[in-house]
C-alpha cells in the first residue's frame, strides 16, 4: 500500500535491523566458533551479486513491456508472474509490481530498515538503507527524485510505496519511446535498478 505517514507498525526483517557493525561482529563470531563457513557466506554473497540481481528484474521488465497479457499478470499478482520466470529466493517471496504512467510515478522505499526484493533487483544500494533516503522520500519526494537527478513534473502524481517483510514492492518503468523494434535484450538493456526503485526513469 502506498505510504501512511502515521503507520509504522508493520514488521521488518529482523535480519535488516541494527547496525551493520553488530552483523559484521556477529558473522565474525560465528566463524571463529565454526558455526558456519566462510565460504558458504561468500557463495550466497556471490549468489545475490551475480545469480540474481537488477538484470532479473530488467527481464521481468521488458517482457511486461513486450506482452500484454504478461503485464497484466505481473500488475495482478507480481509473486506468480516473477517467480515463472524463475526469479524466486529470500527476499522475493512477496512482491508486488506497481506501474509508472504519464501521469503517474512510483517510487519505493522501506521506512524502518531496509526490506527489498533481492532476486529482481540484487543488494540493496547503500543510500536505499541509509536514514536520510528512508525518512526523507517520504515527506519530500519531488525534492529527493531531484537529487537522483530525476525532475518529476508537478502535474505528474507522485505515489511513494513502503516495502515491510511481508510484501516488497518493483516499478514497472514507462517503456521508451521509438522502442517498438527493439528485442527483449535490448529492452532489458535499458532498464536499471534505480529505476525498478523509481529514483530514475528507466
Amino acid at each position: 500500500m502506498p505510504h501512511d505517514h502515521d503507520d509504522h507498525d508493520h514488521d521488518h526483517d529482523p535480519l535488516e535491523q541494527g547496525p551493520s557493525l553488530r552483523v559484521r561482529a556477529l558473522e565474525e563470531l560465528m566463524v571463529a566458533k565454526g558455526l558456519i563457513d566462510p565460504a558458504a557466506l561468500d557463495r550466497i554473497v556471490e549468489y545475490y551479486e551475480r545469480e540474481t540481481g537488477p538484470r532479473n528484474g530488467a527481464k521481468v521488465v521488458a517482457r511486461a513491456w513486450l506482452e500484454p497479457d504478461f503485464r497484466d499478470w505481473l500488475l495482478r499478482d507480481g509473486t506468480a508472474a516473477i517467480h515463472a520466470m524463475g526469479f524466486t529466493g529470500y527476499q522475493g517471496e512477496h512482491m508486488r509490481v506497481v506501474a509508472n504512467t504519464p501521469k503517474l510515478h512510483n517510487v519505493v522505499v522501506c521506512t524502518l530498515c531496509s526490506c527489498y526484493p533481492w532476486p529482481v533487483l540484487g543488494l540493496p544500494p547503500a543510500w536505499y538503507k541509509g536514514a536520510a533516503y528512508r525518512s526523507r522520500v517520504v515527506r519530500e519526494p519531488r525534492a529527493v527524485l531531484k537529487e537522483f537527478g530525476l525532475d518529476i513534473g508537478t502535474d505528474i502524481e507522485i505515489k511513494v510505496w513502503d516495502s515491510t517483510a511481508e510484501i516488497r514492492y518493483m516499478v514497472l518503468p514507462l517503456r521508451p519511446a521509438d522502442t517498438e523494434a527493439f528485442t527483449l535484450e535490448q529492452l532489458a538493456g535499458l532498464v536499471t535498478r534505480d529505476g525498478m526503485i523509481g529514483t530514475a526513469r528507466l
